[in-house]
């Protein structure tokens, strides 16, 4: 950003040492995100292939044209075909290449032969009454192999995980007790897996192929034309000259684009990038500037109104619309937000840290006025969506509205150089979690041909007991954030779903709010120790300790870790329009007075340092308002307002004021 309200013209790492330095750290965390770079005739070769993907999927949500067998199994061969071109086999291997190699060809070959014979006959063995050759299940068998070989490039926790769950279709046999069953043969695997509709077909590559691809198409868009740019102006605007100004420009711009990304671990790398040595610059200490952009950018997976598509995925398995969805996430985000920028607030209050001074703050009615246009896919997509048109229809024509919106500036101008590269970006950035959905299939797959998830479900049910709602919300909790380590959101939430919404529905919980509970630890395990993926990244860009990071990170995002537990017995905080409306803005209300206080308690300064009890006293009237109900919130808020009242008291008396940390710094100012 330059002198004089000048807007910035990037916001995210341009410069190819700035990018390779980022790859680096998401390397050394996640063997997934290594990828080739083709140089020569083929890197155009892949190119086109990735736009041809793009175009494809555009156009069959566009026209739908395609059944649904027939449009998953093309997309299955799009991202088989992707996935061993652009991951490769061994971790040691080079990554410049002019050429694929000879294994990779051979397994292009196979994901095509396999599902090819798959789009050609279905319909021949469906009208058959589902009698099948030995060919029939040869090539089953070859496209289950080349699944996990294409897994085990690009999310290779995922597939380990796949394998164990597929071992368990065959080995569960010699397992006693209540988690062993009669056993499978390899045939009625294959059957299951291939050909059936709940394996590789089944609804995780269905999303992957609709909503998930779209909407990660739109995300590109917006970024081509500038959109991540004119969000982190915009936010410095509005909240650059406050108190530790760049950590809430970080917490802003990483919810509005990890919401669209779907990828906490991309988000941290993208705007972490910035943002991080931005917070240092600013005053703050290493390893809370990097647990600040790992929390923010892991809560945009469940912001509305896109979630990441995750909320799609959700509203497929409730069989709700997605407005309903969206607009139960809605409190919880808000909530999750509020109390991380009350924490950083609190931080910089501590540290006695100023804003950015005004000459490096853009002026707002520039920012608006020059690329406020960019806002306009948003408002289409909006707009539709509570018109009542489908999610897709919507998408599709969003991503038409941004080329549209891009020609509002010529600043901004989208032309064909930019469109091809936004298709380009968008089929890239889709093929690491479509694998994933793909390679999840084999996982749902086990669950319902084994009736592992109603085994689970009953074991937890018969030891936890009838309505024991929060008991076996702490079984789930651990689950969730287990089965989620090191996976991509949204294959993080269809696994946990699959197993765990039974749990919660089975003591009584309401579906909406069963998974709603799981998508936030699904999400939350992305900075939890010990697999805290993305912590660890933000980590390496700042420099910081990894696990004082992480624990940094949990400490400031813990009432999205207390928030889902209040779903359970009183889903109040997960609008609804069946809900009394002051019914729901009270608790709402309450709410945001419960989780900024549980910020004051846990960051430990209000008026001046918290003591101990104050603390205490700080936290137990934060979950007593954020618990719908009148009692608790008359008991909650005597309690905050006596730890208010001895915290304003002692301060005086000690004359505690924050410690200065301007040290001269260029981007502070002596306006508050």
């Amino acid at each position: 950003m330059g002198n004089n309200g000048e807007i910035s013209t990037r916001s995210y790492p341009s410069s190819s040492s700035e990018l390779e330095k980022v790859q680096v750290l998401i390397e050394e965390k996640e063997s997934e995100a290594r990828t080739r770079t083709f140089t020569g005739l083929f890197a155009k070769l892949v190119s086109c292939l990735l736009i041809v993907f793009s175009l494809f999927q555009l156009s069959a949500s566009v026209f739908g044209t395609l059944d649904a067998i027939a449009l998953r199994s093309y997309h299955i061969i799009f991202l088989l075909v992707l996935g061993c071109l652009l991951y490769p086999a061994r971790k040691r291997e080079r990554r410049l290449r002019t050429l694929p190699t000879l294994w990779d060809i051979l397994c292009i070959g196979v994901s095509v032969y396999a599902f090819g014979y798959l789009i050609l006959y279905y319909d021949d063995i469906a009208m058959g009454g589902g009698w099948f050759s030995t060919q029939d299940y040869l090539v089953a068998g070859m496209g289950v192999a080349v699944a996990f070989e294409a897994a085990r490039r690009v999310v290779p926790n995922l597939a380990w995980l796949a394998l164990v769950f597929l071992a368990y279709t065959f080995l569960g046999k010699f397992i006693p007790g209540e988690f062993g069953h009669v056993g499978f043969s390899i045939t009625r695997v294959l059957d299951h897996m291939f050909w059936g509709s709940q394996g590789l077909l089944g609804v995780g590559v269905g999303v992957s192929a609709t909503y998930i691809f779209l909407f990660v198409l739109f995300g590109a868009f917006l970024r081509v034309s500038g959109f991540s740019s004119f969000i982190n102006d915009l936010a410095l605007t509005l909240v650059g000259r406050s108190s530790g100004g760049p950590a809430k420009v970080s917490v802003i711009a990483s919810a509005l684009m990890g919401m669209i990304n779907g990828s906490a671990l991309a988000n941290v790398a993208t705007t972490g990038a910035i943002t991080i040595p931005l917070m240092k610059k600013t005053g703050y200490k290493a390893e809370f500037a990097a647990a600040v952009e790992a929390v923010s950018s892991t809560g945009g997976q469940f912001a509305p109104p896109i979630m990441g598509a995750v909320g799609f995925i959700m509203a497929e398995f409730l069989g709700v619309s997605y407005t309903t969805v969206m607009l139960a996430a809605a409190i919880p985000a808000f909530l999750y937000y509020l109390s991380l920028i009350i924490a950083v607030h609190i931080e910089a209050k501590k540290l006695g840290l100023k804003g950015l001074s005004k000459e490096h703050i853009p002026d707002a009615m520039l920012v608006i006025r020059k690329r406020g246009h960019l806002l306009i896919p948003l408002i289409v997509l909006l707009g539709l969506m509570f018109a009542g048109y489908t999610p897709l229809f919507a998408a599709a024509v969003a991503i038409f509205a941004t080329i549209a919106a891009s020609w509002c500036s010529r600043e901004t101008r989208m032309g064909p150089k930019q469109i091809f590269a936004a298709f380009e970006e968008g089929a890239r950035g889709a093929v690491g979690v479509g694998v994933s959905c793909v390679i999840i299939g084999i996982i749902i797959g086990s669950v319902s041909l084994t009736g592992l998830g109603l085994t689970f479900g009953f074991q937890v049910l018969k030891y936890v007991g009838e309505g024991q709602l929060y008991l076996g919300g702490v079984f789930v909790m651990l689950m969730s954030t287990i089965l989620g380590m090191g996976v991509p959101g949204v294959a993080a939430f269809v696994i946990v779903a699959a197993v765990a919404v039974p749990v919660l529905t089975g003591v009584g919980v309401q579906p909406l709010a069963a998974h709603m509970f799981c998508l936030f630890y699904a999400c939350l395990s992305n900075i939890t120790p010990p697999v805290a993926m993305s912590s660890y990244v933000a980590a390496g860009i700042a420099r910081s300790n990894e696990n004082r990071t992480s624990f940094i990170a949990v400490r400031l995002g813990l009432a999205g870790f207390i928030l889902p537990f209040f779903f359970l017995n009183n889903p109040l905080l997960l609008y609804s329009p069946e809900n009394p409306v002051l019914t729901s803005l009270w608790a709402f209300l309450t709410a945001c007075v419960g989780v900024g206080a549980l910020a004051v308690g846990l960051e430990r300064w209000m008026f001046g340092p918290c003591s101990i009890l104050q603390s205490l006293l700080f936290i137990a009237g934060a979950v007593l308002t954020i618990d719908p109900g009148l009692t608790t919130d008359a008991i909650g808020f005597a309690l905050i307002a006596l730890a208010a009242f001895l915290n304003y008291h002692s301060s005086r008396r000690t004359g505690m004021r924050p410690s200065s940390r301007r040290d001269d710094f260029p981007f502070t100012s002596d306006n508050d």
